[in-house]
């Protein structure tokens, strides 16, 4: 058994000063050691080798001077110009593509230290932007060689509009610009690709990226099993208890706790955790609370923490009218990576 008892999410109200926002703008543990060699295209899907030789050659094109013709910021030196030409790639392609992993290989493969780089997600960036304010974020970001954003929010006008508006000025800057994206709300189309609602919804920096197709299935389910059955709500108590480092929540109170942390804050909520245990899951009552489950579920596969859970299969946890609507797309990336952290925590049972 564990020397101490499991420790609980309900109970962690974690602060995150906006020092750390900044730096925590790096490829997430799970993809801190990813390259573009270790990406693994289906051989069926074409567009996926294609991704990697393009991507490839746009990292390499980022050596040099940077883009604006200054190294160091001349603060009463006459604006640049901005570049022209394409100086950002956008990544379209379903959820399980892949496409995180080769976002990361990008920010691995570009030939700048990593202070000259910044990857997060979109609610990561827009945090910043809320702790630092819009003009300091500028100042920030805009030395910096690439910006990396993955899953780009298009299903919230007011911040699309505000990170347009910084994008804009980054590019301004000379910065380079990569970005996945999830699909708008009642415009699902074949629920696969957003690339058009994309270049749309960020209007004049259209023209800064190109779209870069990515076909295939989602590899997390790619020739393997489907996800083990919950477990008992003893045999999930038992693993906490027997985990160093695990916690142990029931996941109604666990919905409820996640309503009064803001989503920033997620990532801190799991430090130091080795596992999560979760007994009576179910489905989850409401859009809002299955949307901060979306950002938890990120939070831990980012971190590669297993998830342990008694109740139904993670699968059931979003209503059809949920999976059907808008954010379709964010629930089945849940269910996916839920699903890959449940199969990663099975061992645990047999400890």
């Amino acid at each position: 058994m564990a020397d101490a008892g499991p420790q609980a999410l309900c109970a962690r109200e974690p602060r995150v000063p906006a020092e750390r926002l900044v730096a925590e703008m790096v490829p997430p543990p799970r993809f801190d050691s990813v390259r573009f060699d270790t990406y693994d295209p289906d051989p069926t899907q074409p567009s996926q080798s294609e991704a990697v030789s393009v991507l490839s050659g746009f990292a390499a094109g980022l050596g040099g001077a940077h883009a604006s013709g200054a190294g160091k910021k001349r603060w009463f030196s006459k604006k640049p110009a901005a570049p022209t030409g394409p100086r950002g790639v956008y990544l379209d392609g379903g959820y399980g593509v892949g496409k995180t992993h080769l976002l990361a290989s990008l920010w691995h493969a570009t030939p700048a230290e990593p202070a000259l780089k910044a990857f997060g997600t979109f609610v990561e960036l827009t945090n910043l932007v809320g702790a630092l304010g819009f003009q300091q974020t500028v100042q920030t970001l805009g030395g910096h060689r690439l910006l990396c954003i993955d899953e780009f929010e298009l299903d919230d006008p007011g911040d699309t509009v505000l990170v347009s508006s910084l994008l804009s000025r980054l590019v301004e800057q000379g910065v380079a610009l990569a970005a996945t994206s999830n699909t708008l709300p009642g415009k699902l189309g074949e629920g696969r690709f957003a690339a058009a609602d994309f270049l749309r919804e960020i209007q004049g920096l259209s023209a800064h990226f190109r779209p870069l197709r990515i076909d295939g299935q989602d590899y997390r389910h790619r020739g393997l099993p489907e996800a083990p059955a919950p477990f008992s709500d003893e045999q999930v108590t038992k693993a906490a208890y027997a985990t160093e480092g695990a916690s142990l929540d029931d996941f109604p109170g666990l919905l409820e706790h996640l309503a009064r942390v803001h989503p920033s804050r997620y990532g801190a909520l799991t430090d130091g955790l080795t596992a999560v245990c979760l007994t009576d899951v179910g489905p989850v009552p409401d859009q809002s609370t299955a949307l901060r489950l979306v950002v938890l579920a990120d939070r831990l596969y980012d971190r590669e923490i297993p998830v342990l859970a008694s109740g139904v299969p993670f699968d059931k946890l979003f209503s059809e009218d949920m999976l059907n609507g808008g954010y379709r797309k964010k629930y089945f990336r849940a269910i996916s990576r839920l699903t890959a952290l449940a199969r990663d925590a099975k061992p645990l049972v047999s400890q």
